[in-house]
């Protein structure tokens, strides 16, 4: 959707351009303006009220923009923001329907479009009555100046006294002095004529430039209203054919609701299988690390097997010598071979208690992974 801040931005560039150009011819603007204070005063002012209202007019568009804005993000909050006035009945209708996808009939989009179309046209209404009142105001001071002149003309005819015996310079002062105000009533037809047709002229383009925003906007509308509008099982059928009937309309829209709702479910289970496979291939990664590490004790079961089979033949001739007297030890050596036989045995029981919980934990995950693939089999 497109802001209408460039279109206000050209109306106050246009707006202070009038205004330098009025400051430049300000001397003889002001004796013109001064021919008829009343009537250009008020030309004045319907032409500053005409020009906030176009600006005002062309602003209001933008909370609507920013409303459809924010419906098309679906920002947290929405509905606690204040409606939309030109947009109040598209907002009633959308505030029933779903935020993630909404859909409107062919009926409904057009009827919402024609809804805002006279909305818009009734807001522009004003703008072009301030610029044909301009044009009347000048009118009016135009024929009311001619009015004075003819008056004010017919007035110093009939007070021409031309005799034999009149004084010609006394008779032309009177005839000057008389015509004062036939040119002071041109004054007030021409600056009349002229403040009221450069303050409709320059009105009616600001009162284009909002149109041009309304249009703009109206069309952004129309564009994004059609991205998600149904199209009727009735509509663009011609006049012979007969509109499938409104039961069926509606079985047809349950049906598309089913489907979707059956697509979701299907995503829905991917996503599972999905998680399921990533927990079979971290369980599989487990099992492999455990098996790495049931190698490696059995590696170092089989070498202390080894090294207590070489000791034992070493311990039994020992022992045998020592029974018999012949191998002369003394008391820390006969300690020393206790605490290695003490220790030969604890390292046998700690090989054992070793293997028994290795062979636990493995029952744990073989147990784990069945569970695991019942379930991917039920969900399946």
């Amino acid at each position: 959707m497109t802001k209408p801040g460039s279109y206000l931005t050209r109306m106050a560039i246009f707006v202070a351009i009038i205004a330098g150009v009025g400051a430049l011819l300000y001397p003889a603007l002001s004796d013109a303006f001064m021919a008829n204070a009343v009537l250009n005063g008020l030309i004045l002012g319907v032409f500053v009220v005409g020009v906030i209202y176009t600006f005002r007019m062309a602003a209001s568009l933008s909370p609507e923009v920013t409303w459809i804005e924010d419906f098309r993000r679906s920002r947290p909050g929405l509905t606690s923001q204040v409606p939309p006035k030109l947009l109040a009945p598209m907002a009633s209708m959308m505030a029933e329907q779903r935020r993630d996808r909404p859909q409107l009939s062919t009926t409904s989009t057009r009827t919402i479009l024609d809804s805002i179309r006279s909305r818009l046209d009734e807001s522009r209404e004003l703008s072009r009555y301030v610029v044909g009142l301009l044009v009347f105001l000048g009118l009016l001071g135009t024929f009311w100046g001619l009015l004075q002149t003819v008056n004010s003309v017919a007035g110093v005819i009939s007070n021409v006294n031309v005799g034999s015996g009149s004084n010609m310079d006394l008779w032309f002062s009177e005839l000057k002095d008389g015509l004062s105000e036939p040119l002071s009533g041109m004054g007030t037809a021409f600056s009349s004529s002229l403040f009221g047709l450069a303050g409709s002229l320059a009105l009616g383009l600001l009162d284009m430039q909002a149109g041009q925003a309304q249009n703009r906007f109206f069309n952004d509308l129309e564009e994004w209203l059609s991205s998600f509008t149904r199209l009727g099982s009735g509509g663009g059928i011609s006049d012979g054919e007969q509109s499938v009937p409104a039961y069926l309309s509606a079985l047809i829209e349950q049906m598309a609701d089913n489907m979707e709702g059956l697509q979701n479910s299907i995503q829905r289970s991917e996503s599972s299988q999905i998680k399921s496979h990533n927990t079979l291939i971290d369980l599989a990664d487990k099992l492999s690390t455990l098996t790495d590490q049931m190698k490696a004790e059995q590696q170092l079961m089989v070498k202390l097997a080894e090294n207590q089979m070489h000791l034992k033949p070493v311990l039994d001739q020992l022992a045998d010598s020592m029974k018999m007297g012949s191998f002369g030890i003394d008391d820390n050596t006969r300690a020393h071979i206790r605490s290695l036989d003490n220790t030969l045995g604890r390292i046998g029981e700690e090989l054992t208690m070793g293997r028994q919980q290795s062979t636990q934990e493995i029952r744990s995950e073989i147990k784990l992974l069945a569970r695991t693939i019942a379930a991917i089999a039920e969900e399946g």
